[in-house]
């Protein structure tokens, strides 16, 4: 676009009424976080969300998570579960002063498994949570023989000094088991059954607010039910249940007109 036109634009959008921009932007002023899952990259399957976001006047930001598989590398669990959500108050302060007057965050996986987490603390700041495709639940995988084992590894190894030393722990994505790097505490932060990485105890922690939880259904969470998590976060009127016809890894694409139509009644 030319300078010229560029300007033109500009003065024809400030003829319109008000009532016409808003029409053009329905979701102008809300800022959206929006996280990627595990081993996943910002530019991911969420990448598509963003855009149509955007396109309706959203502001979206999609930090690096500490779960994403850096450089082709797979998930390593170097700093603590805790430590990682603090990825999000960066995006949500650029949100803030690029004009966003309403936050939502959200994220598909374990970045769905974060945003309750993240509501649970910092809720009273924010308009809404979404989790796409839930994933990530250590209170579900402490049967799994290898993640019992890795707990008990790694509180021993804390318990003997040794809490901040790399080495290799057990992982579980969509029912695949593998092997990951990362150090006795920050691994258990994120595997412990009762720890702050459990969904249903940060949903039930949840301020009043409206909830958003899609869930495919061929998604291997889709079994549990609202009664896993979601019936646990206090009620709202705008909070919503809603299963959809999709897998795990394309509930972002699947849930765009949901989300957006979501959005719309905040």
């Amino acid at each position: 676009m030319t300078p010229l036109l560029r300007v033109v634009c500009i003065c024809l959008m400030a003829l319109l009424p008000h009532g016409a921009l808003a029409q053009r932007a329905p979701l102008a002023g809300i800022g959206l976080v929006l996280m990627h899952g595990k081993g996943g990259q910002p530019e991911s399957n969420i990448a598509a969300l963003a855009a149509a976001l955007e396109a309706q006047g959203a502001k979206v930001l999609r930090p690096r998570m500490a779960w994403s598989g850096q450089q082709g590398q797979p998930t390593s669990y170097a700093v603590t579960y805790e430590a990682a959500l603090r990825a999000i108050d960066p995006a949500i302060a650029e949100l803030r002063k690029s004009g966003a007057t309403k936050i939502v965050v959200a994220g598909q996986s374990i970045g769905a498994n974060a945003a309750i987490a993240y509501g649970a603390r910092h809720g009273k700041a924010l308009q809404g949570v979404i989790a796409i495709a839930p994933g990530h639940t250590p209170d579900r995988w402490a049967r799994n023989p290898e993640i019992a084992r890795g707990i008990q590894e790694a509180k021993a190894l804390i318990a003997q000094g040794q809490g901040d030393r790399i080495r290799p722990f057990p992982d579980i994505n969509q029912g695949r088991s593998f092997e990951v790097q990362g150090t006795p505490r920050a691994w258990l932060s994120f595997f412990d059954p009762q720890g702050p990485a459990s969904m249903p105890k940060n949903a039930q922690a949840l301020p009043r607010m409206p909830f958003l939880w899609i869930i495919g259904r061929a998604d291997m969470l889709a079994s549990a039910g609202a009664d896993y998590a979601f019936a646990r976060a206090p009620s709202h009127p705008r909070s919503r249940f809603m299963e959809i016809d999709s897998g795990h890894m394309d509930g972002p694409d699947k849930a765009i007109d949901i989300i957006t139509e979501w959005l719309k009644t905040l």
